[in-house]
């Protein structure tokens, strides 16, 4: 790969840990790391900004595939940006778990973890570098069946995020769980549409040089919804809220996929 491409990385690293470093003084003063999943999805507009005005390819590719970035970046922080910031003073039920098993260094644990964060950042951010250093000045199928598929996912994705939303906001349903709309299918529609946006920044960048690399992004966020801080972590934390009726729940519905209904 050109050199161009490390310096690109080296640049994006060194904003994302920036980012995240006052982040982390943030949520230190208030007491809250839920804030570090605002600036997690803050961090690929930024990226994408970056390669839009410092990477070599062809002009109207890298307007697409950072306008998509951007796009799909800004929705996501902004939706969880009004959840969180509505209950400062209480931190989400996953991080005051972690909290409680990393105590007493919660704190210099949590400044690492959200390294982490913007370390995944650029990592995942594979698809946009492959595509924003293509120099051939056309687009072609490929992207855009990414972007016919990007359309899709987002749209799921903020339908199933608006649900949820609608479902809370009723005070009738504190301590119910959300199984209207695509939740009666899923228990995480919003993660599924996450992943397959994924999916479609990696078809995008499949039509460029070293496209195959793209491949990595979804592989990863699949494994991290799926083993590690996705799905796990959240349905552990509603077993913990809801106990029995969020059971019942998870025997009723897909884990993932919205497509299908158990009987």
């Amino acid at each position: 790969m050109d050199n161009s491409v490390w310096m690109l990385l080296v640049y994006c690293l060194i904003v994302c840990c920036g980012i995240m470093a006052l982040v982390w003084l943030w949520a230190y003063k208030i007491r809250n790391a839920g804030v570090v999943d605002i600036f997690w999805s803050y961090n690929f507009p930024v990226i994408a900004v970056v390669l839009f005005f410092l990477a070599p390819g062809y002009h109207d590719r890298k307007v697409l595939i950072c306008a998509m970035v951007i796009i799909a970046g800004v929705r996501l922080g902004t939706h969880l940006a009004k959840r969180v910031i509505t209950h400062l003073h209480e931190e989400e039920g996953r991080y005051l778990q972690l909290r409680k098993e990393w105590a007493p260094n919660a704190e210099r644990k949590f400044f690492f973890f959200f390294q982490f964060q913007a370390m995944s950042n650029v990592l995942l951010a594979i698809p946009f570098f492959i595509s924003c250093m293509n120099t051939k000045n056309a687009l072609s199928p490929l992207e855009y069946m990414g972007f016919i598929l990007w359309f899709i996912s987002v749209t799921g994705e903020a339908i199933a995020d608006r649900q949820l939303a609608f479902f809370k906001k009723n005070a009738a349903n504190k301590g119910k769980v959300c199984n209207t709309g695509l939740w009666s299918y899923s228990r995480h529609p919003n993660y599924f549409f996450e992943w397959l946006m994924w999916v479609s920044y990696s078809i995008f960048a499949l039509a460029s040089p070293y496209g195959y690399l793209a491949l990595i992004s979804p592989a990863i966020i699949l494994y991290l919804l799926l083993k590690v801080t996705g799905i796990p972590a959240t349905e552990e934390q509603a077993i913990r809220s809801k106990g029995e009726a969020y059971k019942r729940y998870q025997e009723s519905t897909s884990v993932f996929v919205p497509w299908f209904k158990k009987q």
